[in-house]
């Protein structure tokens, strides 16, 4: 027993250099991927770096980004309506995908076809679904509007209009996610034991009580990771808005990325542009830590 205890040890200093061995690519790659941007994201966020001018000639200018970014207006409009869009896409999509992944769990045939068809829209990169829809919606050729009309009902122009721009981009982005979310919940339905379900009825249960004593409680770290991704991934929404409204009309579907892009990418501003980056990876931790502190407990 000592012996081979003692080979155990010999072999453990190997062993972890090997492991370091696997690992270290991987560390490499997302310090450079990740750590070295960020770093440098945050130091350049404190001077006038501009692109024209060039890194050399780039002066601090400590927390003046800062302060000009809160006192813009264009920025305090794009961060409400990232912060509103983001809380209402997330509920909607949770609560859609959450519906929709019971429906088909339920059935008893037909499951696959159905995951196939709902799962589509995911499919489709973000620029081709915004193209579909402002085919599908235009003001002059839109099959929507030309349906309204010969229904004798109001017509829009969905995207250029300060009423229903917003919601307008609202349903097209839960539209296409909601299958993302559908297919994280229907994976975690398929882990929940069928004999909590069979004891539920045996215990007189209907079908709310046992979807909200027995399924929710087995799924919730999965909501909470789904709503957590879905969080950060619609707080950096932007494809949809610079395809189809270029932030307007009047600034009511400017996002904070689309501001970035306005007033640091296209201005070449990169030292603005990398204060706001910063402030927009700030409020994304502050919405992620909410989740996972409720995952966690």
């Amino acid at each position: 027993m000592k012996h081979s205890t003692s080979n155990l040890k010999r072999t453990n200093p190997s062993a972890k250099r090997f492991a370091m061995c696997m690992v270290l690519p991987t560390l490499v790659v997302l310090l450079i991927m990740t750590a070295y941007p960020l770093l440098s994201t945050f130091i350049y966020s404190f001077t006038d770096y501009n692109y024209l001018k060039g890194a050399d000639s780039a002066k601090f200018v400590l927390f003046e980004n800062y302060t000009s970014l809160f006192e813009n207006g264009y920025f305090r409009q794009a961060t409400w309506n990232t912060i509103l869009f983001t809380l209402l896409a997330v509920v909607l999509e949770m609560g859609f995908g959450l519906l929709i992944a019971v429906f088909v769990n339920s059935l008893g045939r037909g499951q696959k076809t159905m995951r196939t068809l709902i799962l589509l829209p995911y499919l489709l990169p973000a620029v081709t679904v915004a193209l579909s829809w402002r085919m599908l919606l235009s003001a002059n050729y839109g099959i929507v509007n030309q349906a309204l009309e010969a229904l004798n009902l109001p017509v829009f122009n969905w995207f250029m209009d300060t009423k229903t721009a917003f919601g307008t981009i609202l349903l097209i982005d839960v539209w296409q996610n909601v299958p993302f979310v559908f297919l994280l919940l229907y994976a975690a339905l398929q882990a929940v034991p069928s004999g909590q379900y069979e004891a539920a009825c045996i215990d007189g249960a209907g079908v709310f009580q046992k979807f909200w004593y027995v399924t929710i409680p087995n799924i919730k770290s999965s909501l909470a990771l789904c709503a957590l991704l879905r969080t950060i991934d619609t707080f950096r929404l932007f494809e949809k808005v610079n395809v189809l409204t270029g932030g307007g009309p009047a600034g009511t579907t400017s996002t904070i990325t689309q501001f970035l892009y306005n007033y640091g990418i296209k201005s070449l501003d990169f030292g603005f542009g990398s204060a706001g980056a910063i402030v927009m990876t700030v409020f994304v931790l502050i919405l992620s830590s909410l989740y996972i502190k409720r995952a966690i407990q």
